[in-house]
């Protein structure tokens, strides 16, 4: 029996968030409790688990108004959702992400599946944008109706289509969306990309930015630890300054939040110009909310600044072109 006790040698302190031990061990500090399907009461949402990927066992939650059964010909937007946690923490299955998209569905009276997607230490970047394409195609078998999930089947109209997620998640979506503007998901109409509080970096400090070496040397270390095989912030999956293909974004509609006391505000800012910049042809707007930080809206939902944060994740929704 192995009886070797586990280090405790600390490796990156991120608190209140992650601490990681130099063993490879995380541990997430502010996490969630998992919590499985269920019909929420307060918003009349149900929600099931079904596998997208049997050959590395994963899954994705999926969320559909109540009401909705009642009319199988129903069709409502699809939103599909990537979790944060610095591709290291935090699950689809996890008590706050669970209540969030809880609401948004709700509010936003649409269909949304959650992407569960492998993480590092163990599958490092780019394993979670792998797994998530897989999701999308898994999805997208959906758009004729003859599926395997027959929630997708019968309700989800695939030409309102959106991504998002927030932080590493946000990072997730946006590369989805360069994906699909390369690589065409067949039956899906891309109408939309919502950021939320987006991870970007850099190898050197933008307008705006923290030039606080502590930070940015604890940032370099999570990089290394959750992404090793890539060399530095300014390739493009950190860094979309440095992403030849930005243009082919498959989306016309770009939103953004940032906070403004999040060390990550001004990447966020910074997307926009470069999108505007680069002759994408889309409309792009960003959303700050004052006094907040990293995924407040998260942590808690129901203050003023989260309520209207998810008014305005709503409206873009269900903006009419």
């Amino acid at each position: 029996m192995d009886t070797t006790k586990p280090s405790s040698e600390i490796y990156i302190d991120f608190s209140p968030d992650l601490i990681v031990y130099k063993d490879g061990r995380v541990e997430q500090l502010n996490g969630s409790v998992f919590v499985p399907p269920s019909l929420d009461p307060k918003t009349n949402v149900e929600s099931k688990d079904t596998p997208y990927s049997l050959e590395n066992n994963l899954t994705l939650r999926l969320y559909l108004p109540k009401n909705t059964h009642q009319d199988n010909n129903q069709k409502l937007p699809l939103l599909v959702y990537f979790h944060g946690g610095a591709f290291c923490i935090e699950s689809a299955f996890s008590s706050i992400y669970h209540s969030f998209l809880n609401s948004l569905v709700s509010k936003a009276n649409i269909i949304a599946a959650s992407v569960e997607y492998r993480q590092a230490p163990e599958n490092p970047v780019p394993f979670p944008h792998d797994d998530s394409w897989t999701a999308l195609k898994w999805v997208a078998s959906h758009s004729n109706g003859k599926g395997p999930d027959d929630w997708l089947n019968c309700h989800a109209d695939f030409q309102r289509v959106f991504f998002s997620g927030d932080s590493a998640g946000a990072n997730i979506a946006h590369h989805m969306g360069l994906r699909h503007g390369l690589d065409k998901l067949e039956g899906v109409d891309l109408n939309g990309i919502v950021l939320c509080h987006p991870y970007y970096w850099g190898e050197k400090p933008i307008a705006g930015e923290t030039d606080d070496v502590n930070l940015r040397e604890k940032l370099d270390k999570l990089r290394r630890f959750t992404c090793p095989a890539i060399k530095g912030f300014d390739d493009p999956l950190f860094n979309p300054a440095f992403e030849p293909n930005l243009g082919c974004l498959g989306s016309k509609r770009v939103l953004i939040f940032v906070a403004e006391l999040d060390f990550l505000r001004a990447r966020g800012w910074y997307f926009a110009e470069i999108l505007k910049k680069i002759g994408w042809g889309g409309h792009v707007e960003v959303m700050e909310a004052k006094g907040e930080g990293h995924c407040f809206f998260l942590a808690n939902p129901t203050s003023e600044n989260s309520v209207a944060f998810l008014k305005k994740f709503v409206d873009f929704m269900n903006q009419q072109d």
